[in-house]
């Protein structure tokens, strides 16, 4: 007899989700995960983070998911051990070995190598990577065994941090701290770092300990969340306005927020900006404030951009409520 699959009853949730993604898992199947656990209706993230790195993902959910694009440009900062002296396929400790060279730098050639990696460079993405070339991806090329021409990309690296290092015994090793910008593949770096001194290297750990304004500190694990109660799940979430961290705020009236949330331009005294989030007075509660969406200001006027519906501002304000 077939099992009967539980069907789950999903409901509005609108919040961020920082998640400290585990070992193992893509983006997308921590963020099924999370979903289910939540019971939400909609969902998304702000980017990847490859199955084999740990750490930050933050998780947008109901209205939030409208400004998760804004965190596709975040610089990120991820903490990696670099195995030198030996070459893997896909450049990480999944890949087949594919050559063993003696590791004979020093200290100094460790440091000098480090800083030439400094700043904008170009990058070759790397062959096991989800970048398409042609309409499919490239570790679909790689599982065929086929290698395809890829465009270098200028990338940034914005800070290298050695944590820690040995250059001899069985595993000889670099422990790095890299603050860089979107677009970055950590694995190729650290390849690169080993081929600049000489014995080549792969990457045996990574993880995400920061992207844009959110920390790892402040994320929880799937295993911690599971095991919270359905309230108290929805506690762990952020508000959607952490997502606009960096925009100037704006607070409009009753009669103006109505006309914003029509798409309606309004006329005031500002000064240009390129990134606002717009709010308004909370029906029935004159003292708070709610999210409206953003916008910009250019000649005086407020230029609507992803605005929340009213439903979504209804739904939040009654989550709020029912928060003890």
């Amino acid at each position: 007899m077939q099992r009967q699959r539980t069907r789950v009853q999903r409901r509005p949730v609108h919040g961020v989700l920082l998640l400290d993604k585990p070992l193992g898992l893509s983006s997308n199947q921590a963020l099924q995960k999370a979903k289910w656990l939540l019971r939400a209706e909609k969902a998304g993230h702000t980017g990847t983070l490859d199955p084999l790195a740990t750490g930050v993902l933050p998780l947008c959910f109901g209205a939030a998911t409208k400004f998760s694009q804004l965190h596709l440009d975040a610089d990120k900062t991820y903490e990696t051990t670099v195995c030198l002296g030996v070459r893997t396929s896909t450049a990480d400790a999944e890949g087949d070995v594919i050559a063993t060279r003696p590791v004979q730098c020093s200290v100094g050639q460790v440091v000098e190598v480090l800083d030439r990696f400094m700043g904008e460079i170009d990058q070759v993405p790397p062959m096991h990577s989800a970048l398409k070339k042609d309409g499919k991806a490239l570790y679909e090329y790689a599982r065929e065994g086929e290698t395809v021409e890829r465009e270098p990309r200028r990338i940034t690296i914005h800070e290298i941090e050695l944590l820690g290092m040995q250059l001899q015994g069985d595993a000889p090793h670099l422990r790095l701290r890299v603050v860089c910008s979107k677009g970055t593949y950590i694995r190729t770096l650290g390849e690169d770092i080993g081929e600049a001194l000489g014995c080549g290297g792969h990457l045996t750990a990574l993880r995400r300990v920061a992207t844009g304004p959110f920390a790892v500190a402040d994320a929880i694990a799937l295993e911690a969340l599971e095991a919270l109660g359905e309230d108290e799940r929805l506690d762990a979430l952020q508000p959607v306005e952490v997502l606009l961290a960096g925009h100037e705020r704006v607070t409009l009236d009753a009669e103006h927020a109505g006309r914003f949330l029509s798409g309606v331009r309004r006329r005031g005294d500002w000064p240009n900006q390129a990134r606002v989030a717009v709010f308004g007075p909370a029906p029935d509660a004159p003292p708070q404030a709610v999210l409206l969406g953003t916008a910009h200001t250019q000649g005086g006027e407020l230029i609507p951009g992803r605005l929340l519906s009213p439903t979504d501002i209804q739904q939040i304000l009654e989550a709020c409520e029912a928060q003890p």
